[in-house]
């Protein structure tokens, strides 16, 4: 698939089935991920693999953030939406030149391009987050540091042709770009 044809048809899969890129295709995804813009290479963020009994660990943490038990059920069972999550944690750096907001705008760079890459490869994949990145047991569970953020894992798996959302409608850019006029400077 070539770079216009991956960005045109990429959408977020929320049905995924079991399969899942190996260790080492997932290796190579994440490396050329890594290319994406990173003022002074930083790479302020780590990536958090949960595969088989892993999903079920963080599915308990995502309960134990829930009071009623049937919410408390269905939080549990939502790791198990793919075989494969990544858990995005965000590592802010002190850099004379890096504000922390170029530091989550990197981060998010390298996920979007490693989602693309995806893509490409055929796999499905969707960003999910929500209040519970910020609750005690699931950092816990997800080892997160104190200095350290979680924004949400990527769900990653084989997309399922039953619950595709077809192509993307029309886009247009222009109520989003202005100009700049030289009498204005």
């Amino acid at each position: 698939m070539d770079l216009f044809e991956a960005v045109r048809t990429r959408r977020s899969a929320s049905g995924l089935l079991d399969a899942a890129p190996d260790d080492a295709e997932l290796t190579e995804l994440v490396e050329l991920a890594m290319t994406a813009p990173d003022h002074a290479a930083l790479r302020p963020w780590r990536l958090v693999v949960l595969r088989g009994t892993a999903r079920i660990t963080l599915g308990a943490a995502l309960a134990a953030t829930e009071e009623d038990p049937e919410a408390a059920a269905k939080a549990a069972a939502k790791p198990l939406r793919a075989p494969l999550l990544l858990g995005i944690v965000f590592r802010p750096q002190v850099h004379p030149k890096v504000p922390e907001w170029e530091q989550v705008a990197a981060t998010a760079a390298m996920v979007t391009l490693l989602e693309l890459l995806l893509h490409g490869r055929g796999w499905g994949a969707i960003w999910r987050s929500g209040r519970v990145v910020e609750a005690e047991p699931v950092r816990r569970a997800m080892g997160v540091a104190e200095d350290e953020r979680l924004l949400g894992w990527l769900y990653i798996g084989q997309p399922d042709p039953q619950r595709s959302r077809g192509p993307r409608p029309p886009l247009s850019a222009q109520p989003h770009i202005s100009v700049l006029e030289p009498e204005g400077l």
